[in-house]
Order: structure tokens, then sequence, then C-alpha cells
């Protein structure tokens, strides 16, 4: 092989397809199934949440958003192109946000379309993506390109060698071990899901008092959020917690009054201390590095905008 991506979420999987695309023979090292990753639970709703802003995480937004809405239009499954409602209970500053460049339609809400309960606000459409479809159409098209994938779990990246002369590190959380970075911690996060009550645009309060806030509908459930724990490693989901979102959510979407509960993911983000690490350099061995990890809350978001950059990365290292 060319390449080793180590890692099966979804940095990983767009990247392996963005190489192969380049010409490259792609094999995927990862310890877990397709499901277990925390890509397999996000609310997976394009919106660069939890990372720091920047011209270059505002560049990666901005090609993952026109991806995105490409896979949508196309009817790629599980990516649905959604009206999103982002009012704010307090002024917000003049100037658009940060990312907003990247978002062809973001206008701000007038004050006829707002509740009275709100004072300013955005809106915009979201690329949105049910990742129990989407991860298995991603790797099928890596499969189908003639990719491969080894399930084995590695305790260094020295041993990626193995396969390749030429390793991408997007080993989430796991970059931790795999590369030492002290830097990366989990950020646990808890989302409650109901079913959906004919529920169509999503919704995000940004400056909720009570906490983070947003409501995702997909085709058969709602996704409800959310946590963010730092440095917290438990998976498991919290009754209380949960009941406490649902509260929230409904008293800004009357619908969901009353909702059953039937699910309760919880996932760690990969947060960084110093934001995302997307960096080449050589390892011991003659082995190539080049690392995609600590996305944060926004691996969806700006996954094909790394992968477009780790593409060109390990294009300008030479193969040993």
């Amino acid at each position: 092989m060319d390449v080793v991506v180590v890692g099966s979420g979804v940095i990983g999987l767009t990247a392996a397809v963005r190489l192969q695309e380049r010409g490259l023979r792609v094999v995927v090292v990862t310890a877990d199934g397709l499901l277990s990753t925390v890509s397999a639970v996000a609310a997976a709703v394009w919106y660069p949440v939890g990372v720091e802003s920047g011209e270059r995480v505002a560049a990666w937004s901005a090609a993952t958003y026109a991806e995105l809405a490409r896979q949508a239009r196309a009817g790629v499954p599980g990516v649905v192109l959604r009206d999103t409602w982002m009012p704010a209970l307090r002024r917000q500053p003049d100037e658009a946000p940060w990312w907003g460049a990247g978002v062809p339609d973001l206008h701000r809400l007038q004050p006829a379309e707002l509740a009275p309960a709100y004072t300013d606000g955005w809106r915009f459409t979201a690329p949105t993506v049910e990742m129990p479809r989407y991860l298995p159409w991603l790797l099928g098209r890596f499969l189908d390109a003639g990719g491969e994938v080894v399930h084995r779990r590695l305790d260094t990246l020295r041993q990626a060698r193995a396969w390749a002369p030429v390793v991408v590190n997007a080993g989430g959380l796991g970059a931790r071990q795999l590369c030492g970075d002290e830097a990366l911690r989990p950020v646990r996060g808890q989302l409650v899901l109901v079913r959906n009550p004919g529920l169509r645009a999503s919704l995000r309060i940004q400056d909720e008092p009570a906490g983070y806030t947003y409501v995702h509908p997909r085709s058969t459930d709602v996704v409800l959020g959310g946590t963010f724990e730092a440095d917290v490693w438990d998976l498991g989901g919290d009754r209380a917690t949960a009941e406490a979102i649902l509260a929230r959510c409904a008293a800004h979407v009357p619908e969901l009054r009353g909702a059953e509960i039937i699910g309760c993911p919880v996932g760690l983000r990969p947060d960084r201390r110093g934001g995302v690490r997307l960096e080449a350099e050589e390892g011991a061995d003659g082995l190539r590095i080049v690392h995609d990890y600590g996305h944060g809350g926004a691996g969806v978001t700006l996954s094909w905008g790394c992968a477009d950059a780790v593409a060109e990365l390990v294009g300008a290292v030479p193969a040993g």
C-alpha cells in the first residue's frame, strides 16, 4: 500500500477516499467497528462547534459545506439540507459569524421572524447527516475503489509501517496514546433521541442559560442536545441529564412536550488544546506521518476540508 490511515471515523474515512482519488493505494487500520466510533453517535449537523475559530478552520468548514451540499443534491444516503434557525436571547455582534462566508444563504433574522423570547439571530441552510446511513455509504465507497480495512489495535504509530511508508493519523482520542499528545482530551457529549413529531427545521440556541441547546430532526427521530463535559471519560447515559435536555428543548419547541425518550447516546469528542492538529512530520524508521485529529465537536463539519488538506500534505511528502 501507499498510505495507511489509522482510524475509521468520519475523519479517517474521508481522508482515505480523498487519497484514493489521488491514485494512491490505501488501507484503513482501525481498532473499532464502523458504528463503534464517536462519529456513529454524532448529531452530525454542519456547524463548527467545539473547535477554534480562524482562517484555516473557516476554510475547512466551507469546503465541507460545499461537498456535503453536493452530496445532498446527489442523493447520498443520510445527507439532507435543512432549514436552520439560530435565534439568540441576547443581541449578537453586528458582523457575520466567522464561519459565515462558507454559507451561501446566511441572513440575520428580522424582528418579524423572532418569537418574543429572542432578540436576534441567524437563519441558514445546513447539511445534516444521519451517520448510521452515511458511514456505511462512505465505507462502501472506499472499498469499491479498492481500499482495504484491517481491524487491529495499534500501540504506536510506528507499527503502521507494516502496511505503508506513509501514515495518516486520524485516530481521534486514540492519538493521545499513539503519538503521546497530552493536549488531547475527551469532551463528553450526551444526546437525547425522541420520535419525530413532524419537525423539519433545525434549531440551535447558543446562549440558553440552562445549557447549549439544539433540536435536529432526522428521517424518523429527532436529536436533542446536549452536554459538553471536558475531561470526562464516562460513556454511560444519565437519565436525569436526558430529561433536563428534553425539558429545555421543549421550552423552545413546544411540539416536543411529552415526547418519549427512545435513546440517550453518549460520545467522547476528541478535543485538543491548541486546536486541530493537521500537519506532516517525519517519524521513526523513515515513516512519514500526517496528523489529522483533535476536531472536537466538529468532525463532520471539517471532514472533507481536512481530507483535502491531508491529500495535499501526503502529495507533498515523498513515499519512502
